[in-house]
């Protein structure tokens, strides 16, 4: 029994550095306002950048499922980590316009691909009633990487490194590092995948899925909670820009906020989800998430706006947890398909941040918020939906 728990935790190490390296794509909210302030950007030119890192989902999602069938999840996962660190080189070389699509472009490629089949991955390790607390304990070492990623910015930002002389920019060679790191450990373990029923899905088999009215909901479900995610990374910084008048350097601790809850979210959701029915815990989430959005339309004050996202990320931190466990579970012999279409559903995070920029130019900041409480309505909507 004792080997087997140690066989159990070897395994999960390089698999939650993993879940680190997926949190790497989450440095999109914080970089896309240093590249929007270095080129002299708009809010809509700005947002193209998590927009388009989050449109790669939409493309390579389905496939990357399929490809799963086929070649394995971990196999999947390397790739994806490969990716990964080639995006993280690029920014190296410079911050234009052009560089800088094409990083983000790949980094939203590797995570595409990582989402897809990390997830599954985990579950030929931990599997029934803890897959959801695993998943939200992977999401707390992903959120790691995502609240760490402005300290980084803002470090390299307001300190003299004359070795690297990169700026902000500093942030990418750093994570690429870890991907290096996780793609070695990774490499060398052993992990039995289990077999899919019947022969694998083609895509229009995998589509057809969304036809089953709970996928639906849940593929939704994953869109509203990547949206709001993204949403609130790249705009908290700008509410506290636009109504206090800070800079970007000071604002910028508006995300690391964001993501200090939401990791502190997920910490502790991983030992609720064990005790607490997954939809109870989920309906209190969305709750807080609804009152903060009343209280950033409300609130000119730093204490409360920074009371706000706090909550935000504390509701919001287990939200994907909940919904990727509850498609899972309910077509369990269709693990790849299942996971390609909800982490389709990250193609909310180019959906929500094109309406945001075009929401603020036109009203402000509070046209942003608006946005993002369509879709925290919707996950009300949704909370009646889970099984207890």
């Amino acid at each position: 029994m004792e080997n087997s728990k140690n066989s159990s935790l070897s395994k999960l190490i390089p698999v939650m550095l993993c879940f680190f390296a997926m949190g790497f794509v989450d440095l999109v909210g914080i970089a896309s306002n240093y590249v929007k302030a270095d080129l002299g950007l708009s809010d809509s030119q700005a947002n193209i950048f998590p927009s388009l890192v989050f449109f790669w989902f939409l493309i390579f999602s389905v496939p990357t499922g399929m490809l799963m069938s086929r070649i394995g999840q971990k196999k999947t996962v390397l790739l994806s980590l490969l990716v990964t660190s080639a995006s993280l080189l690029l920014p190296v070389f410079g911050d234009s316009y052009m560089l800088m699509l094409i990083s983000f472009s790949l980094l939203g490629i590797g995570n595409a691909l990582m989402q897809t089949s990390l997830n599954p991955l985990l579950s030929n390790i931990v599997r029934g009633d803890r897959l959801a607390s695993s998943l939200t304990f992977g999401q707390f070492v992903k959120a790691i990487a995502s609240f760490l990623a402005p300290y980084i910015a803002m470090w390299g930002a307001t300190q003299a490194i004359p070795t690297f002389d990169l700026g902000w920019r500093i942030l990418f060679p750093i994570y690429m590092i870890v991907a290096v790191i996780a793609i070695l450990l990774l490499n060398v373990t052993q992990i039995k995948e289990e077999k899919e029923e019947g022969k694998p899905s083609t895509f229009g088999q995998c589509l057809a899925l969304l036809g089953k009215p709970f996928i639906l909901l849940s593929f939704i479900g994953i869109m509203c909670h990547v949206g709001i995610d993204v949403g609130t990374n790249t705009t908290a910084p700008k509410i506290l820009m636009e109504r206090l008048g800070m800079g970007l350097d000071d604002a910028a601790f508006a995300t690391s906020l964001y993501f200090i809850f939401r990791t502190a979210g997920c910490f502790l959701g991983s030992f609720i989800l064990r005790k607490m029915s997954p939809k109870s815990f989920f309906g209190i989430s969305v709750v807080m998430m609804l009152i903060a959005m009343a209280g950033l339309f409300m609130f000119h004050d730093k204490t409360m706006i920074y009371v706000c996202i706090g909550l935000i990320g504390f509701g919001n931190s287990n939200v994907f947890s909940v919904v990727f466990s509850q498609a899972l579970l309910y077509l369990p012999g269709k693990k790849n398909e299942v996971s390609g279409l909800m982490i389709m559903g990250l193609f909310g995070g180019t959906v929500f941040p094109l309406a945001m920029g075009v929401a603020s130019d036109a009203m402000g900041q509070s046209g942003a918020v608006a946005v993002m409480t369509v879709g925290v309505l919707y996950l009300l909507f949704y909370t009646f939906r889970i099984k207890k």
